[in-house]
């Protein structure tokens, strides 16, 4: 058994979301959006080396030493799979794991509105989940990836960073392929993806212009794609991909995307109020008819003002999602405030302090 192995039963007991493991530090987990550190002396270079390596295959080994970073995964049976990201910097060799939890949770247990459901039926189009890192956007892809699957006769295709949830198979095929061990980049994946008759291509991260330019393609020649971006908005998240283009590819890319968009949910973690866990926040985006009009005529800074008024759609706002979990007492005013894009709306409900 490896020296990590019980620091990860323990953070899985701890319901710890991440490991960190740092040269002059004890250990440390992040629990509730929270660093903390636990009771351990601090680890110095050669305990970091030594823990990090133990768990890490000769070709992860030599990778590291030649690019001086590596994400990988690690699986402990019945406890969970991990996903590391093991670095050099200036004191030495540190990495961080990700607790991914043994069973694929569902659309119903992470909170998410019916329309998502709705949205993933369709068979063709694109789907984004953005956030920043930490807020759940891998547990959700993996969510929708099981919905179809439980649902549906598909194949489903994932190009991952590491793979972190493993999907069996159920109604469909599932088959996961991983950067660096089955596939060398996001886009070659996804060039070779298009003649291997997928129904629907999960992709981990559009990271890069070739990977975005091949994922609106898919979405528009009859596949459901569905993919994730670290932007803090819906609205935004339309700008980035078209700003992404070159300007003399904008205008196509416009009406590439006002075509193929089906949905863009950002999603935020935010502390309940009890102490006791994590809420679960959302803006949506639905790909109606006048939402294409917007984003084809170039007037993406009127998405926020349809979204308001597109309820009826499903679509919703950060701010609203944050309002609603405040007057049903889920998360604070202050915490609400902080994961707002307009504070000032949730500083009446501030708890007055004598």
């Amino acid at each position: 058994m490896a020296k990590l192995d019980k620091v990860f039963k323990a953070a899985v007991d701890l319901k710890a979301s991440d490991v960190h493991i740092v040269p002059g530090e004890p250990i440390t987990v992040r629990h509730l959006g929270r660093l903390k550190k636990l009771k351990s002396a601090p680890l110095n270079l050669n305990q970091c080396q030594e823990l990090i390596l133990e768990i890490l295959t000769e070709p992860q080994k030599e990778f590291l030493k030649n690019s001086l970073q590596l994400d990988f995964s690690y699986e402990l049976p019945e406890i969970g799979r991990f996903r590391g990201s093991a670095m050099q910097h200036q004191r030495g060799l540190s990495a961080v794991f990700r607790v991914i939890p043994p069973q694929i949770p569902t659309l119903v247990d992470l909170g998410l509105p019916d329309i998502i459901k709705r949205v993933l039926d369709n068979h063709q189009g694109l789907i984004l989940v953005t956030g920043a890192t930490g807020h759940g956007k891998s547990t959700t892809l993996a969510a929708m990836v099981d919905y179809i699957n439980t649902n549906r006769s598909h194949h489903i295709l994932t190009v991952e960073d590491p793979i972190e949830f493993v999907h069996p198979f159920k109604r469909g095929v599932v088959n996961q392929r991983q950067l660096g061990s089955n596939t060398l980049t996001y886009a070659n994946a996804l060039r070779g993806a298009l003649r291997q008759d997928p129904d629907v291509i999960m992709i981990g991260e559009l990271r890069d212009l070739e990977t975005m330019s091949l994922a609106i393609t898919a979405a528009e020649t009859g596949h459901l794609v569905i993919g994730t971006l670290s932007t803090s908005s819906a609205p935004k998240t339309v700008e980035r991909i078209i700003d992404s283009f070159p300007p003399k590819e904008q205008n196509q890319i416009r009406t590439m995307l006002s075509e193929a968009i089906k949905a863009v949910i950002t999603q935020r973690l935010v502390p309940a109020a009890d102490g006791a866990q994590m809420v679960l926040a959302l803006e949506i985006l639905i790909g109606t008819l006048p939402m294409a009009n917007l984003i084809r005529d170039a007037k993406t800074f009127q998405i926020p003002s349809m979204m308001q008024t597109g309820k009826k759609s499903g679509m919703q706002l950060m701010d609203e999602s944050l309002m609603t979990l405040l007057k049903s007492g889920c998360i604070t005013a202050e915490d609400a405030a902080a994961n707002a894009n307009k504070p000032e709306t949730f500083k009446p409900f501030f708890k007055k302090t004598l």
